[in-house]
């Protein structure tokens, strides 16, 4: 084909693509596509998921590598067998070039086990090539955990790679000095003097080490690093205006945390420092939890703008193991020193007008008898409308604790009144039914309404059922209220009781209305007392 005809072919090939949504069309080299997307996340077609963005910036062009998630519905675990490229020259155009199928581990690494391609990063090095820090499994490893990181070597961002270091990975528990962290999640940064460093790590431990030209073998002993409130994993390092900043996936949970609630949930929290290895001074939260439990991102400037890409759950068929990513620009407080990151606000394409609904505990607050709500869950899962297959822990509301009591609660409290005849709750269980441990479905439970200062029971409830398979459907005489609560008889073996746990709780109007979600950020009142 000529040059004229691939562009005559390019040109149709766009054309046919300008449709709603999102659509790939085969692009006419290898296994590139072109992708024109309606907004984030950038791959949105339900089949494809994007993960642990890198962004990069090369040729004028702005690349992201990424992972691949392959996890079934439903499996609980990082399937990723290898990684991807989306790369376009204006992220505004929504127009990306991407391969999904950019290079396997095993296909670069020959030490290196098929599959768990984990979060990478191409950066280019003072030679001017391509250099690919990819974390994988070593074959035959003797460690007591096999991850190690790889580096491979191209003379262009998109390949082909070669083994830079073919005697195997440049860091593993074993190599060069030893470690007893899950070395994973690289990143690296070339000093404006030509200076490499490398950091690395997950768990709450991070290192960091300077590297020779080489790009491949450490200059000196790697130190710990600390001073970064709440760092969990997904470690980014880059460079504005000479001060030293270190993106990371936060996880200090709590309450009061400014950066999650939710132990399993991350935000992107940043640090600053003066120098390439620190010491570090932690600065805040540039991005709130995502719909996906992990969060992963990396920041670059490009054609004057610098931009923070992300993942989350929100394409089509997303969950905490099928992410995909996103991308929005970053904006800088440059009134004080060193300058902060404004919190970015997620962007999502125009979404489709609300649909009427009867179930109004969206516009619900919460307050359960177990509030504060331990870490390991999210009160917020119950009214959020998110039911999983095989649900997180943060995906509940739910109760446990060493010494778990007979009975539990959790209150909805609404602005006025209300009328109500009917409820749907989805439970969830670790533990079968007469159990005193773990979570189990309740023995039994009830609906009461707030009616002149007292709680009663709902009138001629038609039955509460307690299966953990499916909703469990409750219609009762309309009552009108500003406050439901559903009081649970834990399930008990006689000596112990089980913990309760929910995934979703609907309130049932009766009719259908549109809901406006409310702030679940204030809880209700336990007595639903006017305020």
């Amino acid at each position: 084909m000529t040059r004229k005809s691939t562009k005559l072919q390019h040109g149709l090939t766009s054309l046919a693509c300008a449709l709603p949504l999102l659509m790939a069309c085969a692009h006419a080299e290898g296994n590139w596509q072109t992708v024109h997307s309606a907004g984030n996340p950038i791959i949105s077609d339900g089949q494809n998921f994007t993960t642990d963005p890198a962004p990069l910036v090369a040729d004028g062009k702005l690349y992201i590598l990424t992972g691949r998630d392959t996890a079934a519905p439903g499996v609980n675990d990082f399937i990723m067998p290898e990684w991807q490229m989306l790369e376009t020259e204006d992220p505004a155009s929504h127009t990306w070039k991407y391969n999904p199928h950019f290079v396997r581990p095993e296909a670069v690494f020959k030490w290196a086990t098929p599959a768990r391609a984990y979060a990478g990063q191409i950066v280019q090095g003072p030679d001017k090539r391509y250099y690919m820090y990819a974390p994988v499994v070593e074959a035959g490893s003797k460690n007591k955990d096999p991850f190690a990181i790889g580096v491979a070597v191209s003379d262009t961002p998109t390949g082909p790679w070669t083994d830079a270091h073919p005697a195997g990975p440049i860091v593993s528990q074993s190599y060069p000095v030893k470690n007893d962290i899950e070395n994973i999640d690289p990143t690296v940064l070339v000093d404006d003097d030509g200076r490499i460093y490398l950091y690395w790590g997950t768990f709450g431990r991070l290192k960091a080490v300077e590297l020779e030209n080489d790009m491949v073998t450490f200059k000196g002993q790697p130190v710990d690093i600390h001073g970064l409130k709440g760092f969990f994993e997904a470690p980014w390092l880059f460079k504005r205006n000479g001060t030293y900043y270190l993106m990371y996936a936060g996880n200090a949970a709590g309450p009061e945390s400014d950066c999650t609630e939710a132990v399993y949930y991350a935000c992107q929290a940043y640090g600053t420092a003066r120098s390439p290895l620190g010491p570090w001074t932690y600065q805040g939260v540039l991005l709130d939890p995502v719909s996906s439990t992990t969060s992963h991102g990396g920041i670059v400037r490009y054609k004057g703008k610098w931009y923070l890409a992300y993942h989350n759950a929100d394409a089509p068929g997303g969950d905490h193991f099928r992410r995909s990513v996103s991308i929005d620009e970053v904006t800088w407080d440059d009134s004080i020193t060193p300058a902060l990151i404004d919190k970015v606000i997620p962007t999502h394409p125009p979404a489709p007008p609300p649909a009427p609904t009867r179930n109004i505990a969206p516009a619900a607050r919460i307050v359960a008898s177990n509030s504060p709500v331990p870490v390991q869950y999210w009160i917020k899962a119950l009214n959020d409308g998110k039911v999983h297959e095989n649900p997180l822990p943060p995906d509940t509301w739910g109760t446990w604790s060493p010494n778990n009591p007979a009975q539990q609660w959790v209150v909805y409290q609404w602005e006025q009144p209300l009328k109500f005849n009917g409820s749907r709750i989805r439970f969830w269980n670790d533990q079968p039914a007469g159990s005193g441990v773990g979570v189990a479905a309740p023995k039994a439970w009830h609906l009461e309404y707030w009616k002149e200062q007292k709680w009663l029971p709902v009138p001629n409830a038609s039955g509460y059922g307690t299966s953990t398979d499916a909703f469990n459907d409750v219609t009762f005489d309309t009552v009108e209220t500003r406050c439901l609560r559903a009081v649970f008889d834990a399930s008990t073996d006689g000596k112990t009781y089980a913990a309760v746990a929910a995934q979703e709780w609907e309130a049932l109007y009766p009719k259908p209305v549109l809901v406006e979600p409310a702030d679940t950020d204030i809880p209700a009142s336990p007595v639903c007392a006017a305020e």
